[in-house]
C-alpha cells in the first residue's frame, strides 16, 4: 500500500492559498480515481481505494502545514508504510510557478512542513513532489507569501500543473519513481 500526503493548511481561510498546492492535487487525485475522503483519524481525513490496480490511501493532514510530521508518521505507523511507499507533495516558493520536481529524498530545504516530517519519522529518506509556486517579481516575506491566494493568471497555471501533477502521482505508482523524474523534473 502506498500513501500519498499532500500538504496545506486546514480551514476555509486558507483555501486557496499558496501553501495548500499540496491539498489540491490530493484533491484532483480524490476526483481522477474515485477515492472518497471522508475518514478522520491520526489527525487526518483521508480515504482508500486503488489507482492503477494499487492500494492507495490520499491524505491531508488536519495540523497546520509547520506540524504535519506527527498525522503523517501516526498513519504510516497504524498501516505499517515503509518509507519508500510514501509520497509527500507540497509548495516550494523557491521553484518557478508551475514547475514539479520529484526526488526520492532530500532535505527539508526551508520547508517548515517537510523539517516537521523528517523530524517526526527520525528520516529523510522518502519520495516528495515540489510543486513551484514563485510568482514573478519580488517576492514579499515568505511567510506572507505562502498564505496569499494566486492571481488570476496564475490560477489557470495552478490548475494546469494540478492536473500535471496528479498525473505524475499515477506514473509514480503505475510505472515507479524512476519514471516519473525522468518525465517531470
Amino acid at each position: 500500500m502506498r500513501v500519498v500526503v499532500g500538504l496545506g493548511n486546514p480551514g476555509r481561510k486558507f483555501k486557496d492559498t499558496r501553501h495548500n498546492v499540496g491539498f489540491k492535487v490530493i484533491d484532483e487525485l480524490s476526483s481522477l480515481s474515485h477515492i472518497v475522503l471522508k475518514s478522520r483519524a491520526h489527525t487526518c481525513l483521508f480515504g482508500r481505494g486503488n489507482i492503477d490496480g494499487e492500494k492507495v490511501i490520499l491524505a491531508k493532514p488536519l495540523t497546520y502545514i509547520n506540524r504535519s510530521g506527527e498525522p503523517i508518521k501516526s498513519l504510516m505507523r497504524y498501516y505499517r508504510i515503509p518509507f519508500p511507499d510514501l509520497l509527500v507533495i507540497y509548495d516550494d516558493a523557491d521553484l518557478e510557478l508551475g514547475r514539479i520536481r520529484i526526488r526520492l529524498k532530500g532535505t527539508s530545504g526551508g520547508h517548515r512542513g517537510m523539517r516537521s516530517i523528517i523530524s517526526c519519522l527520525g528520516s529523510q529518506d522518502f519520495p516528495r513532489m515540489r510543486i513551484g509556486i514563485r510568482g514573478k517579481g519580488r517576492n514579499p516575506e515568505l511567510s506572507d507569501y505562502v498564505l496569499r491566494k494566486f492571481d488570476r493568471d496564475e490560477k489557470a497555471v495552478i490548475a494546469e500543473v494540478v492536473t500535471r501533477a496528479a498525473e505524475a502521482v499515477k506514473l509514480i505508482i503505475r510505472e515507479g519513481i524512476t519514471k516519473a523524474m525522468n518525465e517531470y523534473n
